[in-house]
């Protein structure tokens, strides 16, 4: 399988460059479109994070991580095997998808990197999900610069979100996800801030739950972020985007205040911008709300050519729930 060579490497890294000087260390170096799928480099303060979508031998492999290293100048380099069936292989073959050791340089179990001059903690060989999505930043910029009183984070992960909330001035925020560990690592990123956490704050449990819950409740919130897997097996059953986002839509929208937004989130190729609009129109109309759309988004610069990600912001009627 051909490698891109050294000078490509570098010549693609150069693309970024700017963004450490715009206060981001944490980003996309070089994406699949630019290495004909074969594969990614994500860059994470001074490691680096590389994710195969192709077989390589370990021969290949090895060469691949030096020529990054070698071409970023960074301390150590991360391997990801990202196949088809990653998603499915994740629990019983974390080790091989993600060594916990750089295959390239020095070791970097944890890093403190930037987005927008937002410290997080990032985890380059903690799992196939290091601490951050960096396609979803400006939908994290959005949230910064627009954040109302009251805010609601679903699948919280590393509470990047909540977090831009908090920054931009929010007073009530809630981070929900289904993982404690996540939601405790969404702590540590509040405490680089010098942000209060209370563990009021982040709500363990499943988002179906406790969006039923909070609307029982009478919670109402000017803001819901929706930021599901596009796929994901539970004990309530399998989730499939492109099926359930509509359900999820109609449960959050119970819990938007008259005027509020839906900010939605769909990582997902095969599922067009206008479909995704629809699913959202579909669950708003399930509950009686309406709406239109106020802002699109998706993923940044450092991602050219990418069509996965797809994110719509909502606003809804004032006709209250």
């Amino acid at each position: 399988m051909l490698i891109p060579a050294v000078p490509d490497l570098v010549s693609l890294l150069a693309r970024r460059a700017h963004l450490s000087a715009q206060g981001t260390t944490i980003y996309r170096g070089i994406h699949t479109t630019e290495t004909d799928g074969v594969f990614a480099l994500d860059v994470a303060g001074d490691a680096g994070i590389l994710s195969l979508y192709q077989d390589l031998s370990p021969q290949e492999e090895t060469q691949l991580a030096s020529s990054c290293g070698e071409a970023t100048g960074l301390a150590g380099i991360y391997l990801k095997r990202r196949p088809v069936e990653a998603r499915h292989a994740a629990n019983v073959a974390r080790e091989w998808l993600s060594p916990p050791e750089p295959v390239w340089g020095e070791s970097r179990p944890e890093v403190t990197g930037l987005e927008g001059g937002v410290p997080f903690v990032i985890r380059p060989g903690g799992d196939l999900s290091t601490g951050l999505f960096t396609d979803a930043r400006p939908a994290r910029e959005y949230v910064r610069a627009t954040a109302p009183a009251r805010v609601l984070n679903t699948f919280a992960y590393t509470c990047g979100f909540g977090l831009n909330a908090a920054l931009g001035g929010a007073e009530t925020i809630k981070n929900v996800d289904l993982s404690r560990r996540v939601l405790s690592w969404g702590q540590e990123n509040y405490a680089l801030s010098g942000l209060n956490a209370p563990d009021t704050d982040f709500l363990y449990g499943d988002v179906f739950e406790w969006l039923s819950r909070l609307h029982r409740r009478g919670d109402h919130f000017d803001l819901v972020v929706l930021d599901p897997p596009s796929f994901a097996r539970s004990k309530a059953g399998i989730w499939r985007a492109e099926k359930d986002y509509a359900r999820l839509v109609a449960l959050a929208a119970a819990v938007v205040a008259p005027g509020g937004r839906v900010l939605a989130l769909l990582n997902h190729a095969g599922v067009s911008p206008d479909a995704f609009g629809r699913m959202i129109h579909s669950g708003l109309s399930q509950t009686g709300r309406s709406g239109g759309v106020s802002a699109r988004f998706t993923a940044g610069e450092d991602y050219p050519g990418a069509c996965h990600l797809k994110v719509q912001v909502w606003t809804l009627d004032q006709s209250g729930v």
